[in-house]
């Protein structure tokens, strides 16, 4: 491991949208697309990580401002190496755009 470089047990990722027909949009499912993935194949490697999207609320909640809303990814979805998540609570539409951790775990090898 080289000086200063941390040992991370996720993956950035970015909240996409929710997924959508032409008018509907259903946010029970949340469409994440993860670093460094680009095809179904390898998106397959994710299936079942657990993901977290971690934000700062406004007041302290047993001594800490930070909260995460966890989150499983369930498949792939379309051909460019975007997943399927669905998450505990619904992200808020304020997630658009924003990073969230796919973490490396349960792992499957």
């Amino acid at each position: 491991m080289a000086e200063g470089s941390g040992n991370r047990l996720y993956v950035k990722g970015r909240h996409l949208s929710y997924q959508r027909g032409k008018r509907n949009t259903n946010p029970g499912t949340s469409l994440i697309k993860i670093e460094g993935v680009d095809d179904p194949k390898a998106a397959t490697f994710y299936l079942g990580k657990k993901v977290a999207f971690v934000y700062r609320g406004k007041k302290e909640i047993r001594g800490s401002k930070i909260r995460v809303i966890w989150g499983k990814i369930t498949r792939p979805h379309g051909n460019s190496g975007v997943v399927r998540a669905q998450f505990r609570h619904n992200l808020p539409p304020k997630s658009f755009g924003a990073t969230v951790r796919v973490m490396l775990y349960p792992s499957s090898i």
